[in-house]
C-alpha cells in the first residue's frame, strides 16, 4: 500500500472551531492502535472544549501541519510539566502525525517550530515522554539534540503487556535571567 504524499504543506496555529474534531481523531487513533497515550477508550468530542481552554489558559501553543486544501496531517504542543511553580519553565511536549504520514519529517517541522517557540517563551526544558518501544520517536528526539534522563520501568498496561516510559529532555540556553516565584 502507497503512503499518501502532501504535495504542499504548511505550519498552522490550530484553533478549537477548525481543528478540534482532527485533532480528535488522532489522539483517538493513538488511544485506540498504539501505546502513544496510555488512555484504553477513545475520548468523546466534548473533551476537546476543555483541552483546547487548558492550553489556552497556560499559553501552550497547539501548531498543525495542514496540505492544501487545509486537512490537518500532524500536530503539536506543550504543557505543564508538574504543575508546581518551580518547574514554569519546563513543559512537556507531544506531537501526533495521522498514519497516513508519518515517515515523512512532518514531526521534526513540528519539534523545530516548538523547539523556536519555547525558546521564544523563555522555557528552559522540554520533555518528551515516550513509550520505550517507540524507536522512531526516540530516534527523532536524539536527532534534535535530546538526552535520555531515564526510564521508568512497567508503569503502565496496555495490549496485554507492560509498557515502559522513556524520558527525553532538551535544555535550552533561555530564560536569560530565570526568577522565582
Amino acid at each position: 500500500m502507497s503512503r499518501a504524499q502532501p504535495n504542499e504543506i504548511y505550519l498552522i496555529d490550530c484553533n478549537e472551531t477548525e481543528h478540534a474534531e482532527a485533532i480528535l481523531a488522532l489522539f483517538n487513533d493513538a488511544i485506540v492502535n498504539s501505546t502513544a497515550l496510555y488512555d484504553y477508550h477513545p475520548r468523546p468530542p466534548e473533551s476537546m472544549q476543555k483541552w483546547f481552554a487548558t492550553k489556552q489558559a497556560q499559553h501552550c501553543p497547539v501548531i498543525g501541519v495542514v496540505d492544501g486544501q487545509g486537512k490537518l496531517l500532524a500536530f503539536a504542543s506543550w504543557g505543564a510539566f508538574r504543575d508546581y511553580p518551580a518547574n514554569k519553565y519546563t513543559i512537556e511536549h507531544s506531537v501526533y502525525v495521522h498514519k497516513d504520514y508519518r515517515r515523512q519529517g512532518l514531526a521534526k517541522k513540528l519539534m523545530d517550530e516548538l523547539i523556536i517557540r519555547a525558546r521564544a517563551a523563555g522555557k528552559h526544558v522540554l520533555v518528551g515522554v515516550i513509550d520505550a518501544d517507540n524507536s522512531g520517536s526516540i530516534a527523532l528526539h536524539e536527532q534534535l539534540g535530546f538526552t535520555h534522563a531515564g526510564t521508568l520501568a512497567q508503569i503502565g498496561f496496555k495490549f496485554g503487556h507492560w509498557l515502559n516510559a522513556a524520558f527525553y529532555q532538551l535544555i535550552l540556553n533561555t530564560p536569560e535571567k530565570p526568577v522565582d516565584g
